[in-house]
């Protein structure tokens, strides 16, 4: 494991062992398993998305959950390495293959998680988010929405983001929150609603 400047200590990759999540300096090692939130969305693609990611990560980790992070499940060196192939041809083919080993990292990492957040900001749901929640609510995992985003993005007046998105939410006991300091007290009720059905 590594930790970078901002205190994100990370696991190992990929083809590692699939426990090692991200973690954040100050959690307890020799405590109970923390709830694992698989930490679905967008933000790992750009460097402001990772600033608001670590400020999630942190927020859920101060109220005592363990962020499942799947950009830091992917291996770093792969994908470099792919990038760096001088044949479009051969990144292609290669980038194949490791995209079905992380969609499958993915997937058994929202398996090993007791809930997901899932971030919902932009014009329209990330497509990658919204088939993780699918999945999640398939696999009975609670899935909590969060979107700080003021533009409109739904199919009506009566739901906050897609509507399928929205029911594969609210049917998995979760919610759509609005503001980030309502994402932990919301995962919480998700995961007390889940466990009590």
């Amino acid at each position: 494991m590594t930790s970078n400047r901002n205190g994100l200590i990370r696991g190992a990759s990929i083809d590692g062992d699939l426990e090692a999540f991200v973690r954040y300096e100050g959690t307890p090692s020799m405590s109970p398993p923390l709830p694992k939130i698989y930490l679905a969305g967008p933000l790992g693609f750009s460097e402001l998305g990772r600033a608001g990611q670590v400020k999630i990560a942190r927020l859920l980790t101060n109220a005592g959950y363990e962020v499942v992070d799947p950009f830091a499940l992917a291996p770093a060196d792969e994908i470099n390495r792919i990038n760096g192939l001088a044949s479009l041809d051969a990144q292609r083919d290669a980038w194949r293959a490791l995209n079905f080993r992380i969609g499958e990292t993915n997937a058994r990492a929202i398996d090993a998680s007791d809930a997901v957040l899932a971030i919902l900001d932009g014009p329209d749901v990330d497509s990658g988010t919204a088939a993780e929640i699918g999945y999640a609510c398939a696999r009975r995992k609670p899935i909590v929405g969060y979107r700080s985003d003021f533009r409109l993005s739904a199919d009506n007046i009566g739901s906050i983001v897609n509507l399928q998105v929205e029911y594969f939410i609210r049917a998995s006991g979760g919610v759509t929150v609005t503001a980030a300091t309502d994402i932990p007290n919301a995962i919480s009720r998700a995961l007390s609603t889940r466990a009590s059905t």
